[in-house]
């Protein structure tokens, strides 16, 4: 199985809220995001990796 970019990984995530997939599966998509430091809350700045210390 491939990995997912961020872009692709944000757009899961948006689709699986969308239609209501099960939310176990919406908590692995946001645990995902979370290890990759990709914020989907608008209004809060995404972090990235060159801006840790």
């Amino acid at each position: 199985m491939r990995r997912l970019s961020d872009e692709e990984l944000k757009k899961a995530y948006f689709q699986a809220k969308e239609l209501g997939l099960d939310p176990e599966f919406i908590q692995q998509l946001e645990a995902a995001l979370n290890r990759r430091l990709i914020n989907i809350h608008k209004g809060v700045q995404q972090k990235t990796k060159e801006s840790l210390p």
